[in-house]
């Protein structure tokens, strides 16, 4: 990024600054955290300063925070405080009292935080009870009153600066054409942030030190370029990435701590007014984050600082925090059986057989899952319900005993699984969609969605081709909904700089540029957004036939199609990278262990809902203990039969959500 650095002399600075006040920004500081401290609001700190919206903040910035002809808000920490410590060279320091913060300081000392910085240097560190705080002697004086506080300890110390002058940085790049960084909007969360860039949530915190803690802010610029997957390679001519960073069983991105032991009595009044019986108080340990607290205690950032302003200026070890308590995450009530209902939509109440077929395989697959735990020790009482379909499901929902379930797997449809939800919403029981995902169904806690969106494929697609891109025409093979290569192409002429985007029904109609020049053909980017089989070996056909007529052509898929395999060496030409999810290894033991047991069972291979039915149920009998916390295990990586599960929070203590795929590259 290229930056413009201009110096003006002190009289200008002094002219300058007795039209407007300033702020000099400061490492971790936002513009929601500027404008709180000068009683702005965010758009009224970009109105006064319109790079800043453009550009984002940069430590060492001088923004203007109030102008004093217009008609903005006054505020009480002005830079009036550096005059004075320049005037008279005198400085004192007053005692750090009981709940006193940064904040505070500033507020009743009439100081920028910006100078309390200047005289204290290691303000963050020196923040505890009994601890000397340095600020202008006209200030105590002033503004002190008769506290002890604030007149104690009183030193004459001479403060040497340097002469004023202001650095005015003008950037020539705007956020947006930094790819490396982002400007959170009102409705962003850390997964739809973390889906949008294609990192995992850890990445998305260790690229911003402190975010967890302080939640997203509307107007906050943040980093979101992260490193590159890493990758696996089982011969010279495929290579296979995860969406994530190992593959190897990673920490839980959140763990919840708090449950409902056998001799607690639960709890139900009619009184809905709040007591102190209904909070508790908490003192912060180190290391402990906001977010780390959030989670722990199941509340969100809003309740936490709501009951704790004192928050604002950040979290500290040693403070007492109050919380509202919540509602427990769920926890076996008794026993060491594990209750499950597998609820699929056989249709037999509605004599609908439209998902019959489908249903049966599912239960195929899960069957065997369950035999295979119960033959490893775990004890299991499995039932099995049929959930009708969307018109009769209600009924289906008297067949569950929610004071003797442990978990819930299905049903398949989204209006089915909110009644669910809603069903056993008191007793928090873990619910499992394997198909079912929507916005509207992240904010329950105890839901497990299985099915990753497309969204994230295209999402990946889109930076694929951005890192190959060299003004080639580009053709999107869309399917009938024509939803995915419509996202594609938003999201290519998002990120490009006008690129040529084609959408096509068929890949026939993918054609070479002729150069008008030379009357050779201009090599092409192709992608298959159809994940139909007969599409896909369409789409291989082409491409090969287009790589025998000109080198540089470059495909991309967001789904697997066999035609991918048995065709390596021509795709790979076109260096083919495609994106794969369900998609079985069948050199791998354990693979050839479960199908030959399937194969014993049924007599047949399984198809594909036969295998989702094992690696549903696989997956969440393997994340369970005996106390039936299975949240305590779903930060855990693992790949059943063709599935990658890697779940992550789609919003603070909101549902769980599959983020788990793996990208093939065909090299040559």
């Amino acid at each position: 990024m290229i930056k413009k650095i201009f110096i003006l002399s002190g009289l200008i600075s002094f002219l300058g600054l007795s039209a407007q006040k300033t702020h000099t920004v400061l490492a971790k500081e936002t513009p929601y955290g500027i404008s709180k401290q000068y009683g702005l609001t965010v758009d009224e700190l970009y109105r006064m300063n319109p790079s800043a919206k453009d550009n984002g903040l940069k430590i060492g910035d001088i923004i203007v925070v109030s102008k004093s002809s217009g008609g903005t808000k006054t505020v009480a920490s002005t830079p009036a405080s550096t005059n004075s410590v320049t005037k008279t060279g005198k400085t004192g320091t007053i005692t750090l009292q009981p709940k006193q913060t940064i904040y505070g300081i500033t507020k009743q000392y009439q100081i920028s935080e910006a100078d309390l910085r200047k005289l204290n240097p290691e303000l963050d560190s020196h923040m505890k009870i009994g601890d000397k705080i340095t600020l202008p002697l006209d200030n105590i004086q002033k503004f002190g009153g008769s506290a002890p506080a604030a007149t104690a300890a009183v030193q004459t110390t001479t403060i040497t600066e340097k002469p004023a002058e202001v650095k005015t940085v003008t950037k020539t790049e705007t956020a947006s054409s930094d790819k490396g960084l982002y400007v959170v909007q009102a409705k962003d969360n850390y997964y739809k942030i973390s889906r949008q860039f294609n990192l995992t949530q850890k990445q998305l915190f260790a690229l911003n030190p402190g975010l967890e803690s302080s939640g997203l802010k509307p107007g906050e610029t943040i980093r979101v370029s992260g490193s590159d997957s890493v990758a696996t390679s089982s011969n010279n001519s495929i290579k296979v990435e995860d969406n994530s960073q190992s593959n190897t069983t990673s920490a839980p991105v959140t763990e919840t701590t708090r449950q409902t032991t056998l001799s607690e009595p639960v709890k139900n009044s009619s009184n809905t007014a709040s007591s102190e019986d209904d909070y508790v108080t908490y003192t912060v340990q180190s290391g402990d984050t906001m977010f780390s607290i959030m989670n722990r205690f199941n509340v969100t950032l809003d309740q936490l600082i709501s009951l704790n302003p004192n928050l604002a200026d950040g979290l500290k070890a040693g403070m007492t925090l109050k919380i509202k308590k919540q509602d427990p995450m769920y926890s076996k009530k008794a026993g060491d059986v594990l209750s499950v209902v597998l609820m699929l939509p056989f249709g037999f109440d509605a004599n609908d057989a439209k998902y019959r077929t489908m249903s049966m395989d599912f239960l195929t697959g899960a069957k065997l899952a369950a035999e295979r735990n119960a033959t490893n020790g775990q004890k299991l009482d499995i039932k099995v319900v049929d959930a009708g379909n969307e018109t009769t499901f209600k009924n289906s929902l008297s067949q569950i005993n929610p004071d003797n379930t442990d978990l819930i797997v299905g049903p398949f449809f989204k209006s089915s699984v909110l009644e669910v939800l809603r069903f056993v919403n008191d007793k928090k029981i873990p619910v499992v969609a394997p198909f079912a995902n929507s916005e509207d169904l992240f904010d329950y806690s105890n839901l497990i969605i299985v099915e990753t969106e497309n969204s994230v494929y295209s999402d990946r697609i889109v930076k694929e081709v951005g890192q190959v891109y060299q003004d080639q025409k580009i053709y999107i093979v869309a399917d009938n909904s024509k939803a995915n290569a419509n996202a594609i192409k938003a999201g290519l002429e998002k990120s490009l700089s006008k690129p040529n985007v084609v959408i096509v029904n068929s890949s026939s109609e993918i054609q070479l540029e002729n150069n008008m020049m030379t009357g050779q053909s201009v090599p092409v980017i192709a992608i298959l957004a159809d994940d139909d089989e007969s599409a896909g070996a369409a789409f291989a056909s082409k491409i090969i036939n287009l790589g025998k007529q000109t080198e540089g052509v470059k495909a991309f898929s967001m789904f697997y199609s066999p035609s991918f395999e048995k065709n390596v060496d021509d795709l790979s030409r076109a260096s083919l990278v495609y994106l794969m999810d369900r998609k079985i290894n069948y050199d791998g033991d354990f693979e050839k262990e479960i199908l030959a047991a399937y194969k014993v069972k049924y007599c047949k291979t399984p198809s594909k809902y036969a295998v989702i039915g094992f690696d549903v149920m696989n997956d969440m009998l393997t994340r369970e203990n005996k106390k039936g916390e299975i949240f305590k295990q779903i930060g855990k990586s693992q790949t059943q039969l063709a599935t990658k599960f890697e779940f992550v929070k789609a919003k603070p203590n909101g549902a769980y959500i599959n983020n788990g795929y793996r990208v093939v590259r065909l090299m040559q």
